[in-house]
């Protein structure tokens, strides 16, 4: 029986007229109001009246074709669609893989079979289509969220966004932060000029120096000519400094260094380079704990905090995880080309209930994923890999060393899972993955590669 906190329910069906008592007593079976008729006219008139669990077409009837079900498809007021037909064909079977369709049933229907398949759909609730929308021309990043929190967040980005005033932004590894940093610069006077980003923890310590302040040639080994680093680069712009708490206190003072004198000097160099840079830093790290235990300038912490920006966790805006997941999920959908053109009432209610350890990001992958492997036209809650099946969730829950392994697998499929929990525990950051497993960054990356793990390397630590 459908969930009694969902909104009643109805089937729409558009079949020949001995097929109404089956389907009557099928929907009955799960809970939906029947709302039968066998001209096309009438099935438009009765989705004009407002959202339907589930559509049943009757490719028998005239004038039902392909371009009919693919109208009908994108009636956001359709619901799940099933099609039925006299003979189940391969075509008919790709014709339903294009429009979404849930199920393709043989005529004369089987009672069973139907009834069934509308339990299904009717558990799932009502299908909440996924806004129209186009990502901006102007090259604006999308912060999505409409909580108070979020609310806050965005009054104070726009009053800094125009100074030239350095920017910390903290939060948990998934909140967004490069995405705010973005932000930051796209709502700037400096919006024209160069964005450039650097992962301090991703890049190994002896050469994020020279990534950032560029080399001169000869300078060190390898070092065949003058480079110039990411300060050069994004001279005029912004420089945005990921991860800054897993700096050294060494390249910490220089970047200090920059920040006061607004120069800079190239390794190998005895001349300085004058940079006009707005640096926008980010963190998931505890700055204050690492500055009592001596890990992080005290000095650097003020000089970049003149404006401090906290991106909630995603547990703490539960109200935005309904609007991120319609976004994410027809962000998707464009991208593949898949029909999705809705989510489920029961999907978006588990979606609301999970814990989201990995937050934003986690969420985004979770829609990823559901809308690749999507069977219809409307996300149903069972095709949401999360919770108890979330390898993330699970590597959080046992811990890294947690859960005990079979002993039918074979080693490598051991150490497949464990670099999986390992990478999920620490939210995909290679370099702390390969402190935990105790080998090379470079030997992590190509074990990553060889056993297919990169969905749990976040993008820009795969790079």
């Amino acid at each position: 029986m459908p969930n009694s906190d969902l909104p009643p329910s109805r089937l729409l069906a558009l079949t020949a007229p001995e097929a109404k008592d089956v389907l009557a007593r099928a929907a009955g079976a799960a809970g939906l109001e029947l709302i039968h008729t066998t001209r096309l006219s009438g099935l438009l008139e009765a989705l004009q009246e407002g959202p339907s669990t589930a559509t049943l077409l009757s490719l028998a009837v005239d004038p039902v074709d392909e371009d009919v079900v693919r109208r009908l498809s994108d009636e956001a007021n359709s619901g799940n669609l099933l099609l039925s037909a006299r003979d189940v064909s391969l075509e008919r079977a790709l014709l339903m893989e294009r429009v979404g369709a849930v199920a393709l049933l043989r005529e004369p229907l089987d009672e069973s079979e139907l009834a069934g398949r509308l339990a299904g759909v009717a558990e799932e609730g009502t299908a909440v289509p996924i806004p129209e929308h186009e990502a901006p021309t102007d090259g604006r990043p999308e912060l999505i969220g409409s909580s108070p929190a979020m609310a806050g967040l965005f009054e104070t980005l726009v009053r800094v966004a125009r100074s030239p005033s350095t920017v910390l932004i903290t939060g948990e590894s998934g909140t967004g932060k490069e995405v705010v940093a973005r932000t930051v610069h796209w709502a700037s006077d400096r919006r024209d000029a160069p964005f450039v980003g650097v992962n301090c923890a991703a890049i190994p310590e002896h050469l994020l120096e020279s990534e950032l302040f560029g080399h001169e040639k000869g300078s060190f080994t390898g070092a065949v000519e003058r480079r110039r680093g990411r300060f050069e680069r994004a001279d005029g712009g912004t420089l945005f400094l990921d991860e800054i708490g897993d700096m050294s206190l060494v390249l910490q003072a220089k970047i200090l260094r920059v920040l006061e004198e607004r120069t800079l000097e190239r390794v190998g160099s005895e001349s300085t380079t004058p940079v006009d840079v707005r640096v926008v830093a980010a963190t998931n790290q505890e700055l204050d704990r690492r500055i009592h235990d001596g890990l992080f300038r005290e000095d650097l912490y003020y000089r970049l905090a003149v404006v401090d920006l906290h991106l909630p966790p995603l547990r703490d805006r539960v109200s935005d995880i309904r609007e991120l997941a319609l976004h994410f999920a027809g962000t998707f959908a464009r991208r593949y080309e898949r029909p999705v053109t809705a989510i489920s009432e029961k999907a978006l209610h588990r979606l609301a209930a999970h814990a989201w350890p990995g937050n934003v990001r986690e969420l985004r992958n979770v829609m990823d994923r559901a809308v690749l492997l999507a069977s219809g036209a409307s996300l149903r809650s069972s095709e949401l890999r999360l919770g108890a099946g979330s390898p993330r969730a699970s590597a959080r829950r046992e811990g890294v060393a947690g859960g005990a392994y079979r002993a039918d697998l074979s080693l490598q499929e051991v150490e497949a899972d464990h670099i999986r929990r390992v990478l999920t525990f620490v939210d995909g950051h290679m370099g702390k993955a390969a402190s935990t497993l105790g080998i090379h960054r470079n030997t992590l990356t190509r074990k990553v590669q060889e056993y297919g793990l990169a969905d749990a390397v976040p993008a820009e630590e795969s790079t």
